[in-house]
């Protein structure tokens, strides 16, 4: 049953599309050097704004003067800190329902994961929640030392301290555009940090938005700054720098690569969440209803643009044919259509590019040997849009099976015993984040702690904002969210004495 396709109708109420976008360096919106380029609807692959393109100089002169204003923030006391990060929060909130239009047409997400998940929630919990001061610092027992060539006899004491790493430049995907900032800038600011936000290319447009939220919030010139590009030259710049302490990174892990290598020249801190190729064991045992519906869910959730999203199923013969008959039916229901439209479920990919390659490594798994069950063909619309797609019979060695589509493309595979699915899960060069399904909760658990992968979800797909998030293996460097956050964002500093 193919997934239906609904018409495209085009909504541009609210943008202005030849709106003069400018940088934030200092405090102050300072016109970028390089010209604009023009940012693309991909649901209409019509121009929707034209984004300001920094030249080198200006990302050099936004690590600058969030050098020049590191002292004054990191000692300005936490609480007052925190309470300007409640006070963005507040604004956002504010502002959010005023972002919806233009962020929805640049980043081509249905209208009701912009409302909820683009602009509003996540982001406004982001910063509310680092609005309140976490004390990470701590005593350490006293330990009596006996008197030596480096002192006296006595009572030693310590206290490790995090201090805040310094300037962070913060490198974001294009797929949750403003909740990613939020959920690197909050942590940092509350660590003490300053700030140089460099947005995804493909839409930007947003984030300026919050450049106008944190102005009114009332931060001091310098802590945040906002640059913007459509070629490397920008991020090169920041990862260059030595006025950058910190890239957090969130991206490709080719790219994430390249930035480690050329960070590593001035020892700069790393946070990366990087690419991920989430295995989904379903034991024979499931509920393969509850199974294929969570899966399902993510399948075309923003158009498969999601690193957590469960592609590699790996299901149990007994109920192999059974999930695969499930998922097609899912697919039926999987309209693909205007994002605008309260029928659509899936949207536009992100680019023509994109699509383009989506297109290709959906045909290397047919090529491949694969069997093509649903979707595989392009959806008679004017954008960049994927039909969901559900490749069965592959192999672990198929190039479909080891790299991320990040489209609305499922892969699924046969196995036989809990042994071997662990071993196929584990058969990656990611780890970011993989799924069990089993009517057994601590069977689930014990095949879940064997993963090799930062996060787990057993019988969910919904992930704990508090938890720990980060990857193994290619799939990143760190962990952020709660207050691994702020661990993340600052230094380990012990003081001792003798008293």
């Amino acid at each position: 049953m193919p997934s239906r396709v609904l018409t495209y109708r085009q909504e541009m109420s609210g943008i202005d599309v030849d709106k003069k976008w400018k940088l934030l360096i200092n405090g102050e919106w300072v016109e970028p050097a390089a010209g604009t380029y023009d940012v693309i609807d991909p649901a209409t692959t019509k121009v929707v704004g034209h984004a300001p393109e920094a030249s080198e100089q200006q990302a050099l002169d936004a690590a600058a003067a969030a050098r020049q204003a590191a002292a004054d923030w990191k000692r300005m006391p936490a609480a007052q800190r925190c309470e300007l990060i409640g006070r963005l929060g507040d604004e956002v909130e504010a502002r959010s329902s005023g972002w919806v239009s233009t962020v929805q047409a640049e980043t081509g997400a249905l209208q009701r994961i912009t409302e909820t998940l683009q602009v509003g929630g996540p982001a406004v919990d982001r910063f509310r929640y680092y609005s309140n001061v976490i004390d990470l610092d701590e005593s350490l027992r006293p330990i009596p030392i006996e008197k030596g060539p480096l002192g006296p006899a006595g009572l030693m004491s310590a206290q490790v301290k995090r201090q805040p790493v310094g300037v962070v430049a913060c490198i974001t995907p294009y797929n949750f555009p403003v909740t990613n900032v939020a959920g690197k800038l909050a942590p940092a600011l509350a660590a003490g940090c300053t700030t140089v936000i460099k947005p995804a290319p493909q839409d930007p447009l947003g984030i300026f938005l919050l450049g106008e939220a944190i102005q009114a919030a009332g931060f001091p010139p310098g802590v945040v700054n906002i640059v913007n590009g459509s070629t490397p030259v920008v991020p090169a710049a920041l990862v260059d720098t030595r006025d950058v302490d910190m890239i957090s990174f969130t991206g490709s892990s080719p790219v994430g690569s390249a930035i480690m290598a050329n960070g590593g020249k001035t020892m700069k801190r790393l946070l990366m969440e990087l690419g991920g190729k989430g295995a989904c064991i379903v034991t024979d045992d499931a509920d393969v209803g509850v199974a294929a519906q969570a899966i399902a869910t993510v399948w075309g959730f923003h158009s498969g643009q999601i690193c957590t999203a469960p592609t590699r199923v790996i299901a149990h013969r007994a109920i192999y044919d059974q999930l695969v008959e499930t998922l097609k039916t899912f697919a039926g229901f999987m309209a693909v259509g205007s994002p605008t439209d309260p029928a659509t479920v899936v949207g536009p990919v992100i680019t023509e590019t994109h699509r383009d390659r989506v297109e290709e490594f959906i045909k290397s798994g047919v090529d491949a040997g694969a069997t093509l069950v649903v979707g595989g063909q392009r959806p008679e619309l004017d954008g960049y849009f994927v039909a969901p797609t559900l490749l069965a019979d592959c192999t672990p060695d198929m190039h479909v099976v080891r790299e991320e589509a990040f489209g609305p493309v499922i892969v699924i595979m046969p196995y036989d015993d809990d042994d071997q699915a662990v071993a196929m899960a584990n058969d990656s060069e990611y780890g970011l984040y993989s799924y069990v399904f089993s009517g057994d909760t601590k069977r689930a658990y014990s095949l879940g702690v064997q993963l090799e992968t930062g996060n787990v979800g057993l019988n969910v797909v919904q992930p704990h904002m508090e938890a720990p998030f980060g990857g193994f293996k290619m799939s990143g460097v760190g962990r952020d969210r709660g207050k691994w956050g702020i661990e993340a964002y600052s230094e380990l500093q012990s003081l001792s004495w003798i008293g």
